[in-house]
């Protein structure tokens, strides 16, 4: 489609690079790719984003309001697609620039899933052994003697027997691959300079350094620490109907694992105490925040910081900290 929106050609090629190649090359340049994130869009990005002069990865849920108005079928959509693009309307997403960088982010994302399959094993076992009157919890299952407890506490029936064996197996199958993930990523992660920086913040290890660190891919992709804490998912929208009372909200859409990680580093920075952190928190409840304003406060500040030092490639300056964060009540 060209820039008055006058349709000049359309193919229907398999999902392979040469044939995509081919069909692309055939457009006279300048040309503007644009697709719509997924499991493939990552790959197709690396692979076709120097064929063009400018490619963009959209966010399909950004689309779907007017995408999906009237019929849907492919050929109707990439028209869709280019409509939305040539008006403006398109909201990209982040791509890592290496094919290093996106194995790194997928390690680190199987990773949080396994740490939720894990949780997932163990209370399918609280709760499968508690509607047998049987009460322990999910730290029990780590110590064999409790384990022997629980096991013996169960009914004699051997089918209740042999099904809360085959969950322990699934839990210590779990347990293996989490550990087994965990010293993959530490041993990635020690090649990166900037994560061993990020370690000397209270309440950052080594999977949550590498968490921000991936996630995020590049301190440049954003404009403002307002538009960071957003993407984290501890930033503020406001919501306001008429002449009501603005109110404000953190969002729904944002990197989940990423705000959990950041969320985390704030509970233990404000646990170990005696540090920069767990001060400004002290102070922001002093000042009357409740423990969940003061907290997210604690996570904007600690993410300003890792920000911050990444940007400027600094080491971290406790003396620094909370100078440029707006305090919310």
């Amino acid at each position: 489609m060209d820039d008055a929106g006058r349709e000049k050609a359309a193919w229907r090629e398999p999902t392979a690079i040469p044939e995509l190649v081919k069909a692309i090359e055939s457009v006279p340049r300048p040309r503007k790719l644009v697709i719509e994130e997924g499991p493939l869009a990552d790959w197709l990005y690396r692979n076709l984003s120097p064929r063009v002069e400018k490619m963009v990865v959209c966010d399909p849920h950004r689309n779907a309001l007017i995408a999906r108005e009237g019929d849907k079928s492919d050929a109707l959509d990439w028209r869709k697609l280019a409509s939305l693009y040539r008006g403006g309307f398109i909201k990209p997403v982040h791509q890592s620039a290496t094919m290093e960088r996106s194995l790194f982010k997928q390690h680190v994302q199987l990773y949080h899933d396994r740490v939720a399959h894990r949780v997932s094993e163990a209370q399918k076992i609280l709760w499968r052994v508690r509607r047998l009157g049987v009460f322990i919890k999910q730290k029990d299952l780590l110590d064999s003697e409790r384990r022997g407890e629980m096991v013996k506490a169960l009914p004699t029936d051997e089918v209740v027997r042999k099904d809360v064996e085959s969950l322990l197996e699934g839990f210590d199958l779990a347990l293996k691959q989490v550990a087994e993930m965990r010293r993959r990523l530490i041993d990635l992660a020690k090649k990166e300079p900037m994560i061993e920086a990020f370690r000397a913040i209270p309440g950052v290890d080594w999977v949550r350094a590498a968490t921000f660190l991936v996630f995020v891919d590049t301190p440049f992709r954003f404009k403002s620490k307002e538009k960071l804490w957003k993407y984290v998912g501890i930033g503020l929208e406001i919501r306001q109907s008429g002449e009501g009372r603005p109110r404000l909200h953190t969002p729904k859409r944002c990197s989940r694992p990423l705000k959990y990680v950041i969320l985390g580093a704030a509970k233990s920075a404000i646990a170990s105490k005696g540090n920069v952190f767990a001060d400004q928190y002290q102070r922001w409840l002093n000042e009357g925040c409740s423990p969940w304003i003061a907290r997210h406060n604690l996570a904007r500040s600690l993410t300003t910081v890792m920000w911050g030092m990444w940007k400027s490639g600094s080491v971290f300056d406790p003396s620094q900290v909370g100078k440029s964060l707006a305090k919310v009540h």
